[in-house]
């Protein structure tokens, strides 16, 4: 026998699935925040003894990991210098000139990863358009680079100025530090991100510098770890954009990794809603730090050329550090399972964003005393303290009970009141982000079936679609683990990008088509080193588009079979078309250009039969436990069952509880839910199901007797 082995290391758990011949079973591990390797080690020992796999058996581990996205925010990565061309040493600092809160007089700045001692200029100029203007000073080069090594210097970036135009003088600096300084990692901003804005090429070139060195000795850590385990020399990555490649190719271009973790989750949503022929999904993953939801359009998981990441104000476009790479389209909500309800500044109870992680995690763990998300959720009657995680670890409902009274003291609310009151505030909370993610995106949530997993997503997913008027709710197997699935299910992928700049009816079409196929080339190369089978290789081909005048671009598909004049007028229809989907109106008469031409280059993973075991009987009802429902503003006796003796049957009504190793899946009485063949729970509401009112009288607060 021959499996795969999915690998998620979370804030909370590290999150493992084996996949034999179709045959999925899973595992969760407490994450070891301070060397996350040690978990993912420790934990695959445990996961292959209980399952008896024998390492040799594994064919491939497919990883993602919070470690590039902690050391960002952390500022824990190598000792990092920048050279770039003379007068923009402070690019990091300046920025966008632009203040993310107009109001604050205390505005705290995103600190740059490279201090300014590490920041160098250097003589060269090349024009917007790739010409040569000055060229590099080659000696000072050569100074530069002996001072980086008496600096003690780990790694550099190199970002000159319109290099994603003519990359030669980036090149040749490159080859000099590294023939003067051996030893110094190297990033050039013309590899990592060709495209114009200075400031977001910087920041990317700065942030991959600063991480690389660690991510390269993590991932050689775990290789090695999995080598002395037994296990075939078989360890691969996943991406931001939902692509998988090789741990030595994800080693070079490490800030691709930054949100690994959650863009498994988002796979996994896209897999289990094609096998049931639903496309228009919002993907939604609950986890004990944060939730993050994403928006999945004709079967495909929306995607952004650039995201924002360590902000100092959290939720705050503007507060943290600008990426140019392509990433799945998130947006992160403060609330997890380990989400802290604390008093706010008016007094009132408020939940989130401090989490209280793996350690010490909620009061029910038994070791922290913050009243969390999952302190409420026990207390409601939601979780069953016997078999979180399948019974192997215990819930302390009596230490839960403490930490809620401690926060109604300080509310002045019962233990009751904060517990309702946490409930319905991370519910609200995230029903509202969703709303607006989806609607600023031009749809209506209500015609978008609602994907929950992660392990407090089955458990608030009820609530949050009844707030926003969804009438379909999937509940996927292992819903607990559905990131470290969707690694497994994702594709070899690799996303290029390059900036020519022409308006549209003058672009010089011969550039543009040479460049594409060195493009497809060095894809097609790239995922060879990844590890894919390049001959069944899908390419997609896609250009930036905006009015004349405007300051940002809405990608275009390039379905055409041969490019050039001839195209015009038809790519003209289909940015007006796509711009009108997205904003309401469009500009028929202005001027159009291109900006950025894409290329996506993916592979497919093989064909995965997913199958969950089960000991189905029948049968399935365990017991009833009293259970709190906000739609009926009372507790009432609610049927528990057990997910894995549930067998595909007629629709039941609700209330029910399911619960599973790594999830409780809440259904409330306005629902019915059933069990389909595949597996997943799907919930329909009633068709007078209506969105809550989102009001200032709303009772945010859960002022309740």
């Amino acid at each position: 026998m021959s499996r795969a082995v999915g690998i998620d290391v979370g804030g909370t758990f590290t999150d493992f699935v084996a996949i034999d011949d179709g045959v999925v079973t899973v595992f969760k591990h407490l994450t070891t925040p301070a060397d996350p390797s040690l978990g993912v080690l420790d934990g695959i020992v445990r996961f292959a003894h209980r399952e008896k796999i024998p390492f040799p058996d594994i064919v491939r581990i497919i990883h993602g990991t919070t470690l590039v996205a902690n050391s960002l925010i952390e500022r824990r990565g190598a000792r990092t210098a920048l050279i770039t061309t003379v007068g923009f040493r402070d690019v990091l600092e300046i920025g966008r000139e632009a203040r993310y809160d107009l109001y604050d007089l205390e505005l705290e700045r995103p600190e740059p990863l490279i201090p300014r001692p590490l920041r160098f200029e250097i003589g060269e100029r090349v024009l917007a358009d790739g010409t040569e203007l000055e060229p590099l000073d080659e000696a000072e080069a050569v100074r530069l680079s002996r001072r980086l090594r008496e600096l003690g210097v780990e790694s550099v970036a190199v970002c000159l100025l319109h290099a994603y135009a003519n990359p030669a003088h980036e090149r040749r600096l490159g080859e000099i530090v590294a023939a003067e300084a051996p030893g110094i990692d190297i990033t050039l901003s013309s590899d990592i991100a060709p495209e114009w804005r200075e400031y977001e090429r910087t920041s990317t070139a700065a942030a991959n510098a600063f991480v690389r060195p660690l991510a390269r000795k993590y991932l050689a850590h775990l290789e090695q770890g999995f080598r002395d385990l037994g296990a075939p020399d078989r360890l691969y990555v996943m991406m931001s954009q939902g692509g998988v490649t090789s741990a030595r190719q994800a080693a070079e271009f490490a800030i691709q990794l930054v949100e690994s973790g959650p863009a498994g989750g988002v796979s996994a949503a896209g897999f289990f809603g094609r096998r049931l022929g639903l496309h228009n999904l919002i993907s939604f993953d609950m986890g004990g730090t944060t939730a993050k939801v994403s928006l999945i359009e004709s079967g495909v998981p929306l995607q952004v050329p650039e995201l924002e990441v360590a902000r100092v104000a959290r939720f705050k476009r503007g507060s943290g550090l600008p990426l140019k790479l392509p990433t799945i389209e998130m947006i992160e909500i403060g609330t997890g399972g380990g989400s802290i309800g604390h008093k706010g500044a008016l007094g009132l109870l408020k939940v989130g964003p401090i989490s209280a992680g793996a350690d010490p995690g909620p009061a029910c763990y038994g070791r922290g005393t913050a009243a969390t998300v999952t302190d409420a959720d026990l207390h409601l009657g939601y979780l069953n303290p016997d078999y979180f995680l399948g019974g192997s670890m215990e819930l302390d409902a009596e230490n839960a009970e403490r930490a809620l009274a401690q926060l109604g003291d300080e509310v002045g609310m019962s233990a009751e009141q904060c517990a309702r009151g946490m409930f319905d505030i991370v519910n609200r909370q995230m029903a509202l982000a969703m709303r607006t993610h989806v609607v600023e995106r031009g749809h209506d949530p209500r015609r978008f079936t609602l994907v929950a997993f992660g392990g407090a997503g089955p458990v608030h997913a009820y609530e949050v679609a009844r707030h926003l008027g969804i009438k379909r709710l999937i509940c996927p197997p292992a819903a607990g683990v559905a990131s470290a699935l969707g690694f497994l299910v994702s594709p070899f992928s690799v996303d290029l990008a390059w900036t020519h700049l022409g308006r549209l009816g003058r672009v010089d079409w011969a550039p543009v088509v040479a460049r594409l196929a060195e493009m497809e080339a060095r894809a097609r190369e790239m995922l060879k080193k990844g590890g894919a089978d390049v001959s069944s290789a899908d390419i997609e081909k896609r250009v930036d588009m905006r009015y004349v005048g405007q300051g940002y671009e809405v990608p275009v598909p390039l379905t055409q079979a041969e490019l050039g004049p001839g195209i015009e007028a038809e790519l003209r229809s289909s940015f007006n078309r796509l711009y009108r989907e997205r904003f309401g109106t469009s500009l028929e008469t202005a001027g159009v250009e291109c900006v950025h031409w894409r290329l996506t280059a993916r592979v497919e993973s093989k064909q995965v039969s997913v199958t969950f075991p089960t000991s189905a009987r029948g049968g399935a009802l365990k017991s009833q436990r009293r259970t709190y429902f906000p739609e009926l503003d009372d507790y009432v006796d609610c049927a528990v069952f057990d997910r894995y003796q549930l067998v595909a049957d007629n629709d039941v009504k609700g209330p029910a509880l399911i619960e599973e190793r790594e999830s409780t899946i809440v259904v409330g009485p306005s629902a019915v839910w059933r069990v389909d063949d595949l597996g997943n729970v799907l919930v329909s509401f009633a068709d007078s199901h209506k969105p809550t009112p989102d009001n200032g009288n709303s009772r945010r607060g859960g002022r309740r007797t």
